[in-house]
């Protein structure tokens, strides 16, 4: 090992005469005898750079064996450079074989059947020739939960559809994505107000938007004109058409004005509660004070019997049912409920319009599915350019169109720049009118996430119960603030001790 490290070095080997001065390290030795003092010294050998520059000094040819030992150490010379050449460039390489390298990314969805994206995903590989996606659409039952686990596990998926509700509780799953993909400024220059307060944190961005989804106003167009009345604008026109809409055999109300007041056979009643708590400017982190008092109050009249208001009761079918069937004509709804309400009743007239408002404060609600990358994904880079791809503004407007053939419309754009392309839609056009003032909270029903969502609409169900029993909205509201606190404080979203000055 020392006599190849002396090769390596250029030092002299064990063979070769050593200096008669001293002993170098090593332990190398010499023959006194070997130099003859009478002699003269012989002509100094021509250069040689394998040859040991020491020996040619002290006038000693080289020992036997010496043409061996230069093949080896030029042997090992070039060796070295090989290595050294294979380490400088291996990255390179590396990189090179791995781009040549044809991947599959992963991508869950839950709304889109495959015969929708499938052109899209075409599309994307005919242009990214490495990259394959496979596409999974899921179940929403227990979908988040499921995710967590898949990721937790490494086998979770490349690209997924989550909740813009859902950052808190799956920062650590959410690979951040790249400013090369989206700046922040472009982000909020792309996408309507209320995606840059849910999805960008300081200057990260956890997800982009392909769609957005809220409330609207459902009208049956039979029963309005059969009543003579106009679509309202505001919550004062809905107080004064509720009496003109409403069809009572007695006590029992055989057609209903609006679907609003209780929480088991309203759907989507937690959106609209918080909608309505919003509009009237309450504060939903701490869920206290007369806002959130008077909004109580304003939800349960219309399904309280001693009210001048009462149009409904838990008596009537589900919202969407009974609207679908004639028997309500008014209800509060996301835009996907037209399909639903298109499938039972293909011939009823109908129309969405925005939700109502009050006076001076324009607020509309939010509540929408955005596309991820896993922070545990192994091709980040190609799930980027995947995503990148997606929310781009000609595949947001083949997604629709693909949709719009085998329904009503395809899901509401999230861009900006695409909203006024569908406001005229007597469906969807609602929904891209009201995103300018689109505001959300955890409170989006239907997310089956079993965390954050759900655990505040059972505190929420049970204020709204409570004061239909009797209790005091105050009570019962505080009883439901403290249950709020909990859980946002469960997922770092405010101080478990305290609720704080505002949302």
């Amino acid at each position: 090992m020392d006599d190849q490290k002396n090769q390596q070095e250029g030092q002299p080997v064990q063979e070769t005469v050593v200096v008669p001065t001293e002993i170098p390290q090593g332990g190398i030795t010499f023959d006194p005898a070997s130099l003859s003092p009478s002699a003269p010294p012989p002509p100094p050998p021509p250069e040689n750079p394998f040859i040991p520059q020491v020996a040619v000094q002290a006038g000693v040819s080289p020992a036997p064996g010496g043409g061996a030992i230069k093949k080896r150490i030029l042997m090992v010379f070039v060796f070295l450079l090989l290595v050294l050449g294979l380490v400088a460039g291996g990255r390179f390489v590396l990189g090179f074989l791995s781009g040549a390298k044809e991947v599959t990314i992963t991508y869950w969805g839950l709304w889109e059947n495959d015969a929708t994206v499938r052109s899209v995903i075409a599309d994307f590989e005919s242009k990214n020739p490495k990259i394959k996606v496979s596409y999974v659409k899921q179940s929403p039952r227990q979908y988040r939960e499921r995710l967590q686990a898949a990721i937790a596990r490494g086998e979770g998926p490349d690209v997924f559809r989550f909740h813009n509700t859902w950052v808190a509780m799956l920062a650590a799953d959410l690979a951040p994505v790249p400013k090369t993909v989206i700046p922040t400024a472009e982000f909020s220059s792309t996408f309507y107000p209320v995606a840059t307060n849910d999805l960008v944190a300081g200057a990260t961005i956890y997800g982009l938007p392909m769609m957005t989804e809220g409330l609207g106003l459902y009208i049956n167009e039979d029963l309005f004109a059969k009543a003579g009345v106009s679509e309202p604008v505001t919550w004062e026109d809905v107080l004064t058409i509720v009496p003109k809409l409403t069809v009572k055999d007695g006590t029992m109300i055989t057609t209903s004005a609006i679907a609003l007041g209780t929480t088991g056979n309203v759907e989507n009643w937690s959106d609209i509660v918080a909608l309505m708590m919003l509009q009237n400017g309450a504060n939903l982190v701490g869920l206290t004070g007369k806002e959130a008092e008077e909004t109580l109050l304003f939800y349960r009249k219309f399904a309280d019997p001693v009210d001048p208001m009462y149009t409904w009761n838990e008596t009537l079918d589900n919202s969407i049912y009974a609207f679908a069937i004639g028997k309500v004509a008014m209800m509060l709804a996301p835009s996907w409920r037209a399909f639903d309400v298109r499938q039972i009743s293909p011939e009823l007239r109908f129309k969405i319009v925005p939700v109502p408002q009050l006076p001076g404060n324009t607020v509309s609600w939010a509540s929408y599915w955005v596309e991820g990358v896993s922070g545990k994904s192994k091709l980040q880079p190609q799930a980027f350019t995947f995503l990148k791809y997606l929310m781009s503004r000609e595949t947001v407007t083949k997604l629709y169109s693909e949709a719009a053939k085998t329904r009503l419309f395809g899901e509401v754009y999230a861009r900006t720049d695409l909203g006024s392309t569908i406001e005229a839609d007597p469906f969807a056009g609602a929904y891209a009118k009201q995103a300018k003032t689109a505001k959300s909270f955890p409170l989006a029903s239907r997310t089956f996430d079993n965390g954050l969502n759900d655990k505040l609409i059972k505190y929420l169900e049970d204020a709204i119960n409570s004061v239909a029993a009797g209790s005091a909205p105050s009570a019962a509201l505080s009883t439901a603030s403290n249950g709020f606190r909990q859980v946002l404080g469960q997922y770092g979203l405010t101080s478990n001790s305290a609720p704080p000055a505002s949302q």
